[in-house]
């Protein structure tokens, strides 16, 4: 553990193109990560790409509690795989193999000379109500930890993003939250972590998270053949909209469910302006001036700052799915602020 004053040790599991350890940042927490973990060779990539370390590629489920004991960490981050629990998914939850990396980790946990004092989980919702989660919270519970959970949207932060996720916040004993009448609840509001009870948010529109138009965007308009296939599933929005739905890691590949679609023709901007407009006519839709967001604005919406980067060898398609499985470093920012006050 980290002598007082020191920054804290922190093991990063999961931790695929950086969106923990930019939350940190975020938080403007003192903490050192240790090491972080992450099978994904491509994930891998752009985490190196952006802080100068490759994470540790072996598989999570080969780590001993004595591999573990000697980081001598303060404070656990995950953001194990969501497929077990989507509701898009098979649903089967522990028994999902996608699963038994988590798994083994909470088993390692009460075996530990000196657990870590924080953990700090998100996934996708739905996890509330798994079995996965029962262990989880047994586990900490058993170990000593006050535990506290939330369902919380970036809406909730003024982005116009609709991506609710579940976070689960644990400190061991002796440390304590600030708001310790939340111990053993699932919320829904950040505000109800706030120590502030006036917190506001200011809402922002999609347009603020766009890219300079340029000719390259050429490249993301949406073919005329896709509209007249797919054009009903699509969720189209305009800049002046509040909100676009959650980008998946099938984004531009798949209609319906994986993320929104920009109008880019001015005149169609008032057909959109509030609840989208009849799609029946495709033909006229094809005029509409439809493209994908970049992968960039979809960085934009998950908080990832200006200077986070791609190497130049990943597709389009590659750092879509990338981003699909990352979280919104706005709102965990805030979270581990939460955590980690004292």
């Amino acid at each position: 553990m980290a002598p007082a004053g020191a920054p804290l040790r922190v093991l990063e599991f999961y931790s695929g193109i950086g969106g923990l350890r930019f939350s940190l940042e975020e938080a403007k927490i003192d903490a050192t990560v240790v090491e972080a973990f992450e099978i994904n060779e491509l994930a891998n990539d752009v985490y190196e790409r952006n802080f100068g370390h490759r994470p540790n590629q072996g598989n999570i489920q080969r780590l001993s509690v004595s591999d573990l004991d000697k980081y001598e960490a303060d404070a656990w981050l995950l953001s194990p795989p969501c497929q077990p629990y989507t509701r898009q998914g098979l649903q089967k939850d522990s028994a999902d193999a996608r699963a038994s990396s988590f798994l083994k980790l909470l088993d390692t946990i009460s075996s530990l000379s000196i657990p870590p004092a924080h953990v700090f989980i998100e996934n996708v919702v739905g996890f509330e109500t798994s079995h996965t989660r029962s262990q989880l919270i047994k586990v900490l519970e058993d170990t000593g930890f006050r535990i506290q959970e939330c369902i919380i949207n970036p809406l909730q932060f003024g982005i116009p993003y609709s991506r609710p996720r579940y976070f689960c916040l644990a400190k061991r004993e002796p440390f304590q939250f600030s708001r310790s009448d939340l111990n053993g609840q699932l919320v829904s509001c950040p505000f109800d972590f706030s120590t502030n009870r006036d917190f506001h948010v200011e809402t922002k529109t999609v347009g603020e998270y766009l890219e300079n138009p340029s000719d390259c965007m050429e490249d993301y308009m949406v073919p005329s053949t896709t509209i007249a296939r797919w054009g009903e599933a699509y969720d189209i929005v305009t800049p002046d909209s509040g909100r676009c739905c959650c980008f998946t890691k099938s984004y531009a590949r798949y209609a319906k469910g994986t993320g929104s679609i920009l109008v880019t023709n001015p005149s169609f901007y008032k057909y959109f302006s509030k609840d989208p407009a009849e799609l029946s006519d495709l033909a006229w839709l094809q005029s509409a001036g439809l493209r994908y967001f970049t992968p960039r604005e979809v960085a934009n919406f998950h908080s990832f700052p200006k200077g986070f980067d791609f190497p130049d060898h990943l597709s389009i398609k590659q750092r879509y799915a990338l981003l699909g499985n990352s979280l919104n470093i706005k709102v965990v920012g805030y979270l581990l602020n939460y955590l980690f006050s004292t």
